[in-house]
């Protein structure tokens, strides 16, 4: 059974979904590729599914916030600019992106013979992190079949800590990793995934680092009100201690399963009912996101295990005394 963050640490009077995960959003999965072989190899691909129909002819409204840009993602600009998503989400080491990006086109290709031919190109979204203090990231490790079976592998259950996206990171000069954690609000939920490779501890000298921060919920949400969404994870990242120093990266991305719009439509309007934004739900929304994403980020590293990699480097997993000083410290 997997250590959590709620065992010794609290986070507030919301309620939580029943799994305490981003898959409580019905129709939501996530899926781990996890690289460890022989001394140097640490690493991975997750895929976030916002649900189980064909992504690319039923896409979801969708946005992104940047809260420090040192992060080589892809797909963020026709994310923002149209407001929809076509692909699962995918979250890798630095040097993958290419490799993931493959991947997952090749995954969408063959379930949609009109890409590229009869309609569009297809707008693929991946997120990084920096694995290489643990892992041989130069070796370039992960190939397009890697992507491929993460979304394949994609689940209701998530593993957390040293899986996936999660397997070579560092937190706080711990084992980080993958996290995830969810609350009620309202009639829907909102949930939270985390890649958290970011701050150094006090004693130590390496690059701070970075996190990917996923959002998903079933909330009746437009596009521009996600991205108000995706900014507020940066509150939960704030209460962790971080501060998006000038070599980190810190990218959310929201996305609502509510509403989908048709690849292929035959009407010239498309008619969606939101929430308004002067409703109290809304302030209800940015605490949810806040308090999951603070959870979601100490379950990665409570998830994960001690690790050691590249170069004999080391990351220990954290305790549970070290982790109620460290929260102490920026309560």
């Amino acid at each position: 059974m997997q250590k959590r963050a709620s065992h010794y640490l609290q986070f507030g009077s919301m309620p939580k979904g029943s799994k305490n995960s981003i898959t409580d959003v019905p129709g939501v999965t996530v899926g781990h590729v996890t690289l460890v072989e022989g001394a140097a190899i640490r690493t991975g691909v997750t895929a976030v599914l916002p649900h189980q129909d064909n992504l690319f002819k039923h896409k979801v409204l969708a946005s992104s916030a940047v809260i420090n840009g040192f992060g080589k993602t892809t797909g963020l600009v026709q994310l923002q600019e149209l407001g929809t998503l076509e692909s699962p989400i995918m979250l890798t080491n630095t040097f993958s992106v290419p490799a993931v990006t493959e991947g997952t086109i090749q995954w969408l290709l063959e379930r949609n013979e009109e890409i590229g031919t009869s309609t569009g190109t297809v707008n693929i979204v991946v997120g990084e992190c920096n694995d290489g203090y643990l892992n041989d990231i130069r070796g370039m490790h992960i190939r397009s079949h890697h992507a491929r079976e993460a979304i394949n592998n994609a689940s209701s259950e998530v593993a957390e800590g040293c899986v996936g996206a999660g397997t070579g990171m560092s937190c706080m000069g711990y084992k980080g990793g993958v996290g995830t954690s969810s609350r009620k609000v309202g009639n829907g939920t909102l949930g939270v995934l985390v890649v958290s490779n970011f701050s150094q501890s006090l004693d130590q000298q390496e690059p701070p680092g970075s996190i990917m921060m996923i959002v998903a919920t079933d909330l009746r949400v437009n596009e521009r009100q996600l991205h108000r969404i995706a900014k507020r994870t940066a509150f939960g990242l704030a209460r962790t201690g971080s501060t998006a120093h000038h070599g980190s990266g810190d990218i959310a991305i929201a996305f609502s399963t509510a509403h989908r719009t048709a690849h292929d439509q035959s009407e010239q309007v498309d008619t969606y009912s939101f929430l308004r934004d002067n409703d109290a739900i809304m302030n209800e929304i940015f605490d949810a996101t806040a308090s999951a994403t603070e959870e979601a980020i100490w379950n990665s590293l409570f998830a994960a295990d001690s690790m050691t990699g590249r170069e004999g480097n080391k990351r220990l997993a954290i305790t549970a005394e070290k982790a109620r000083k460290i929260r102490a410290r920026f309560s």
